[in-house]
């Protein structure tokens, strides 16, 4: 955004708030949106937690401190949302991490919205061989090709740690490809 300090403006002046965070919606409610499909997996669960994401972002316009860009605060909330309904889940179907992560990717496939190929659902069970963190920062550099500073202001997490969590991942990544390429050539 190129004015960015401008449109905070309007975002917080009660006469022109309607109208700026509509045009909010329409700037970042795709990029949200598949942000938080990657961390849910599922279309209905991506669209509520899009839904909490902008009504916890609406209600708390008047205590944004500015300390980093909107885009990044808004990728936080964001986060934090979809982290909060994956703990409910997990909490409601006692489900394993992993029996969660499976359940996760057998929702994908059966998803009317994955037209995926054979390649990406190997790429997508990679990421579920990776642990919740890697997997998470990887998604956000990867595919929401976020900078690794805004990564670390989303997650907390210094800077460093995120290049180094983030370079391991891509790493163990190529590692699975190349072995499930591997088996199915050897069977």
């Amino acid at each position: 955004m190129k004015n960015e300090a401008d449109f905070i403006k309007k975002l917080l002046n009660p006469r022109q708030r309607d109208r700026a965070f509509v045009k909010l919606l329409d700037l970042y409610q795709e990029r949200l949106y598949w942000h938080i499909r990657k961390l849910v997996v599922s279309h209905e669960n991506a669209n509520d937690v899009l839904q909490n994401t902008f009504i916890r972002v609406y209600k708390s316009l008047p205590n944004f401190k500015q300390q980093s860009s909107l885009h990044t605060w808004m990728y936080r909330i964001a986060y934090n949302e979809a982290i909060r309904l994956l703990e409910k889940e997990k909490n409601k179907t006692h489900f394993s991490v992993e029996g969660l992560e499976e359940r996760h990717l057998d929702n994908l496939v059966s998803d009317d919205y994955f037209d995926g190929d054979e390649a990406q659902l190997k790429l997508q069970r990679s990421l579920l061989s990776l642990s919740e963190k890697h997997r998470n920062i990887f998604q956000m550099k990867y595919y929401d090709d976020l900078k690794f500073r805004e990564i670390s202001d989303i997650l907390d997490i210094k800077e460093n740690t995120i290049k180094t969590i983030y370079y391991s991942a891509a790493k163990q990544i190529e590692k699975y490809m190349l072995e499930v390429t591997l088996l199915e050539i050897k069977e």
